[in-house]
């Protein structure tokens, strides 16, 4: 292993360490949708929690997989032949991450649409939603996770840099989730093209399960799009909140 000295005095570390960190960061985004969404029903008490341990579980087990390069080469050998197409471990999380992030999608999709039909006196959400979602949320930090960590081994040599790019993204995704967490719950809208990117994301995890990759440009270049569209949507709805207001 190179010396820690040489290492920071390395030109090629700290490149390394910005490209590794700004991918982590991309990636990571996904994360912070589906944690956004995810914990929109719960109280705002709770939702700070479970968004602190959310990403408290997507750090360790990131490092976890880091420490475990052996576990996850390992993944990557095929365990079942479908339709002559070999699938790995890797490709069944994934596949199973997908489908889940499919159907929880479509399920908010439905209540956002039909509306809630909870009774009154299930508003304020039980010890057990709770950890329902912080079981929902281990699952979904592992699919995410093992995706991060296979670009991590990629783009870097020394696991050092890898663990240090793992916790610059994951303390610029806490930092974020606050903010896009409330932007969400306070504008609908918003919220349905949040779980319409889940369900854009959830197929394209599919697809990689089945060994046909989707790029991921395409589909942060439609995220982004459909991002601005929004945005400039939210604009105009506040200018026209503003003028009736001074009508009024």
């Amino acid at each position: 292993m190179t010396p820690l000295m040489e290492l920071l005095t390395d030109p090629q570390t700290w490149a390394a360490l910005v490209t590794l960190s700004v991918l982590e960061v991309v990636l990571g985004i996904d994360n912070v949708v589906f944690i956004s969404v995810l914990v929109a029903r719960l109280d705002p008490a709770r939702q700070q929690r479970a968004r602190q341990m959310g990403l408290g579980l997507a750090l360790v087990l990131r490092i976890v997989l880091l420490f475990g390069l052996t576990k996850l080469a390992a993944l990557a050998a095929p365990v079942v032949t479908v339709l002559g197409q070999s699938i790995s471990w890797r490709d069944l999380v994934l596949i199973g991450g997908g489908i889940f992030l499919i159907g929880k999608a479509t399920h908010e999709m439905h209540v956002e649409v039909e509306g809630d039909e909870e009774p009154a006196n299930a508003a304020a959400p039980s010890g057990r939603t709770f950890w329902t979602t912080i079981v929902q949320l281990i699952f979904i930090d592992l699919v995410f996770s093992i995706d991060s960590i296979i670009t991590a081994i990629g783009m870097a040599q020394d696991i050092r840099i890898m663990i240090a790019a793992v916790l610059i993204a994951v303390a610029i995704m806490y930092v974020a989730s606050g903010p896009v967490s409330e932007f969400i719950a306070a504008h609908p809208t918003t919220k349905v093209l949040a779980l319409a990117f889940l369900v854009l994301i959830g197929v394209a995890l599919v697809a990689d399960g089945f060994d046909f990759h989707v790029p991921r440009g395409y589909i942060y270049f439609a995220m982004a799009f459909a991002g601005a569209v929004e945005a400039i949507n939210v604009a105009a709805q506040r200018r026209r909140r503003a003028r009736r207001n001074r009508k009024s």
